[in-house]
């Protein structure tokens, strides 16, 4: 049974767990091997492995309250700097302890419903896509029916090359929608995120308005987790009535806070017209052929929903952003 009372161990309850740091999360099925594993180390066993015991997932803890603790999760420490805010509820903890004087982070212990739901549910990248000047337009009548029509079918033809990716249209704007999985040792989903086909899509997208509408597009892009784990990009009604995005509506509510967020900058004179604006979260994980590059890019602060911290989204040109990426 899991004790942790040797001295060499330091135990947090849930509402001391540290923050901001670099921390171990693991599923409770490991906790005993954990143990005993450390147990060696203090014995001055050199064939003891703790590092080697289970699976982990890296986060960092950045707020506590007393139903749980809003979480920094890092799916991909590889080749990227994926990070995903969410939040672990205060009935999936378990248990939070270091090896005092022996390890530098503290190991996270999590029911293993609430960890498997992690790795194998489905995330979301979301987009806006919108015509800019498309009131003058109408009011100068140079958008006519045809063009519309011409517009929508031209959607239709992107969207069969794009199966991974919903479209929502209407004549002066367009909602996207694509899902990832982080995935899971010993499991059937893998890690399917690679958000620079959005905007390999968006420059698409761009030429279709300017050459349909003669119109030039802004999009605005952010992403978050789902709680639709296992449905399709859309539900569509038998009666064919009723769409849903099989998502929750935070996403898409980031998308609007930074495009208010933005449109105020553009007014206030603090950043001009963009054809991108992108949510931190979703800018850091792309991959930049130059750090150094990627670190200069230009931001301004909005305030997102469910988290106590300021956010920033990231704006510039699409096609000058897509030449300083490794995978465009």
């Amino acid at each position: 049974m899991v004790t942790f009372s040797n001295s060499w161990f330091q135990k947090f309850e849930l509402s001391e767990v540290p923050l901001d740091r670099d921390i171990f999360m693991m599923d409770e099925i490991w906790m005993n091997e954990w143990e005993a594993e450390w147990l060696k180390v203090f014995r001055g066993d050199d064939k003891a492995s703790p590092y080697e015991v289970g699976y982990i997932t890296h986060v960092h803890i950045a707020s506590l309250s007393p139903v749980g603790a809003e979480i920094s999760w890092y799916p991909n420490t590889h080749d990227r700097f994926h990070e995903i805010k969410t939040f672990l509820p205060a009935d999936a903890f378990v248990s939070c302890v270091i090896a005092y004087e022996y390890a530098k982070r503290p190991q996270l212990f999590v029911k293993s419903s609430w960890l498997r739901k992690l790795h194998i549910r489905s995330n979301s990248i979301f987009a806006l896509i919108d015509a800019i000047d498309m009131t003058k337009a109408i009011q100068s009548g140079t958008i006519s029916h045809e063009n519309v029509i011409r517009l929508r079918g031209a959607l239709d033809t992107i969207a069969v090359r794009y199966p991974s990716v919903s479209f929502i249209s209407f004549a002066d704007s367009l909602l996207l929608k694509t899902n990832w999985t982080a995935g899971m040792v010993n499991s059937d989903t893998n890690y399917t995120y690679r958000p620079e086909k959005m905007l390999v899509l968006f420059q698409e997208l761009k030429n279709l308005y300017r050459e349909t509408l003669g119109l030039d597009v802004y999009g605005v892009f952010s992403q978050g987790s789902n709680e639709y784990y296992d449905d399709p990009l859309l539900h569509i009604s038998e009666s064919q009535n009723h769409i849903s995005l099989n998502s929750l509506g935070l996403p898409f509510a980031q998308i609007t806070l930074i495009e208010a967020a933005a449109r105020k900058a553009i007014r206030d004179g603090r950043h001009g017209r963009k054809d991108f604006y992108m949510d931190e979260d979703l800018f850091h994980s792309l991959v930049f052929r130059n750090y150094e590059r990627k670190a200069d890019w230009p931001f301004a602060i909005y305030k997102p929903k469910l988290t106590t911290q300021p956010g920033k989204y990231f704006y510039g040109m699409a096609e000058e952003l897509m030449a300083c990426l490794r995978e465009c």
